[in-house]
This record gives C-alpha cells, structure tokens and sequence, in this order.
C-alpha cells in the first residue's frame, strides 16, 4: 500500500473511531462494562507486577515496566508477552519505559539517591545497557519522555528549590544534567508524581510540559526549548496536600492539552480532578464534568481532536469534548494508558494487568 493510501486508510478508521466513541451502547462483550462502545480486552501478561510504565508502539508492539524490576513486550496484540528485564534489576521500581520500535526501549527506575537508573536496549531487551544512575542523593527522579528517536528529557523532583531535567541526545545511551537557571522556582512541599510515565510529556520536536503537585497550588511547567528554559502555570486542580495534583498529562499538539489527577489516596474525594489548556498551557480550565474519582493516566485517541481516555484505580473515563466532560465506560483498574497512531489503544496497572482497547459494533 502506498504511503498516501495508508495515511488516507488511516484517516477513514480514525474517523470511524471516533464515531465509535460517541456512539449509543450497542450490546457489549462478555464482562465488557464499556457504555459508549469502547472497553478493555485484558491480556494474559503473565506476571503480578503493578505496570506504572507502558510505551504503545503500535497495534501489535506494547512494552511495560514497573515493580520488581519487571519489564514485558509483545508483538502480537498481546496474544503473548515476552519478560525481558533488566538481569539484577529485582529490586527496582520501573515508573516509565520509552519505546521506539519492537527492538529500541528507555527504562527508568525510580527513587532517591543511586535507586534512580536509566538502561536501554536494542535487541529487543536481550541485552541492557544502564546508561544513567543519579549520584546526588537529593535527587529523585519521576518520569522521562522523548521529543524523537534521539533527544529526550527525565525530570528530578526539586533540588536545592529547583527541578532539574536530564537530557540525551542520542536515544537515551548518555545523559548530562541541564543548568536549572531557567526553572522557575519550585513551590515549599512541590514534586511530580510519578504514577504512570505521564508527569512529562512531549509534543512536537522542542515543545515539552510536566505536571506537579503536593504544594498550595498544582502547576504545569512548559518548555519550547527542549528544557533549558521553562515557564510555569497554575491549574484548577486541588493540591495543598502531598496526595493531591496533577498526575498526568496529554498533549495532542503543541497547544491543546489535558491534564487529570487528584487525590490518589482510595478514602478521599477528588473534586475538580480534571483541567483543559487550549494555548500550550499557559491558562487552564476546570473540566465542566470531570472524572468522577482521581486519574492517574490520560491520552488521547488517535485522529480525534476531541476524544480522550483518562485512567485510575477505579476507572476510565472519556470524552469527546476534549476534556470538557468526562462520562465512566469502565471500572477495572488501571494505572496508565497509551494511544498509537494506527489506532491501537493500551492500558495497564495493577497485578500484570495489561489490555488493549475494544470497540462495539456501530448501527
């Protein structure tokens, strides 16, 4: 198939994807608690791990990081997946996997001190090479994410009043501290959250946000220079407690972006739990109707500028109002959720819980 008649096959489906998810409930699959036509198909992961980090390369290619050290791929859909950790990484606790393609990944493990690690590989996980380990032990660092195959970014909770930001520019294979001159300050108490490889995100070849909470007020720093200079906004989301925030962000380009979080402790409320930008962050809006309950993962779906999947412990939610209402379609648990541009959806969590999105029949 040409490249033209892909990209226009594409189009067509995301289309019909998006119809999909505005459509009235149709009869569902055995178990499916899907309300507007869309629910988890659960795969067989055979692990227990609880899977924070997942990086969607495509319909067939997922990979999964998260506690123990534990790393999963599959190139089938899910119909199998291959553990492919890290050789004495047990005691590890993966937070977010970048991937590229079925053999190229970035894991990051979490921590302070020397438990925060960067390995990657490129056979596959066959093989890891651990390209960074943090020395400072005032450093923890929460999450990364990659403008293209080469130039990324991890961020550090504040040191000496200030987030700092790691970079590589060659894939992940060596990485250098950036100066934090051009980081705003850092509120008494502020930090990321490191819940499901979303507290930084990426969108175009420069621009790049991360979300934080924890402080008297929960903010999204931006940056449009691949994170030497930064600015900072504040959002509806309540924070003034270390367990309330922003916990995850989406971008679909480089100004119209969703953030969600809340309060992930299970006995409090999360009001407000939802915000909008629609000018690259600097102003956000509550979400008219946001999730019922806190989100710890967001994304949109693909070729929609309009719909959206946001994830938690007790739920997805979406919308098809970009991010101005939220209506529950399920109520497993998962922890973060990824789209890819071949219309292939994922999510994963607690006790090797990985899925991948379904559709209902439309008319």
């Amino acid at each position: 198939m040409s490249m033209m008649r892909r990209a226009v096959a594409a189009g067509l489906c995301g289309a019909a994807l998006a119809a999909v998810t505005t459509a009235p409930a149709h009869a569902q699959p055995a178990g499916a608690e899907g309300r507007l036509g869309v629910y988890w198909r659960l795969t067989e992961s055979g692990a227990d791990a609880r899977f924070r980090g997942l990086a969607a390369v495509s319909r067939n290619t997922a990979w999964v990081a998260g506690t123990k050290g534990t790393v999963l791929r599959t190139h089938d859909g899910g119909r199998s997946w291959r553990n492919v950790s890290p050789p004495g990484a047990e005691g590890l606790e993966f937070r977010d996997v970048e991937a590229f393609d079925t053999r190229r990944a970035v894991v990051l493990a979490i921590g302070e001190g020397e438990a925060s690690r960067v390995f990657r590989t490129d056979d596959g996980g066959a093989t890891w090479s651990e390209s960074f380990r943090n020395a400072d032990p005032r450093a923890f660092y929460d999450c990364m994410t990659f403008f293209d195959s080469r130039h990324g970014i991890a961020l550090s909770d504040p040191v000496d009043g200030r987030y700092r930001i790691l970079s590589t520019g060659d894939g992940g294979r060596s990485w250098r501290v950036l100066p934090s001159d051009g980081m705003p300050a850092a509120q008494p108490g502020e930090a990321a959250f490191a819940a499901s490889g979303q507290c930084l995100v990426a969108s175009g070849g420069r621009n790049a946000w991360f979300a934080t909470g924890g402080a008297a007020t929960a903010r999204v720093f931006r940056t449009a220079d691949a994170g030497r200079t930064w600015t900072v906004a504040e959002t509806p989301v309540p924070a003034g407690d270390p367990a309330r925030g922003v916990f995850a962000l989406a971008f679909r380009d480089a100004r119209h972006g969703l953030a969600v979080g809340g309060d992930y402790r299970p006995d409090q409320p999360s009001p407000r739990a939802a915000a909008v930008t629609g000018d690259g962050g600097s102003r956000w809006t509550t979400a008219d109707r946001p999730p019922a309950a806190y989100r710890s993962g967001v994304s949109w779906l693909p070729y929609s500028r309009r719909a959206a999947l946001a994830v938690g412990p007790t739920g997805t939610d979406l919308t098809t109002d970009a991010g101005r209402t939220w209506r529950t379609v399920d109520t497993g648990s998962y922890d973060t959720v990824d789209c890819t541009p071949d219309l292939g959806c994922w999510a994963a969590g607690e006790k090797g819980r990985v899925a991948r999105l379904g559709t209902t029949p439309v008319g």
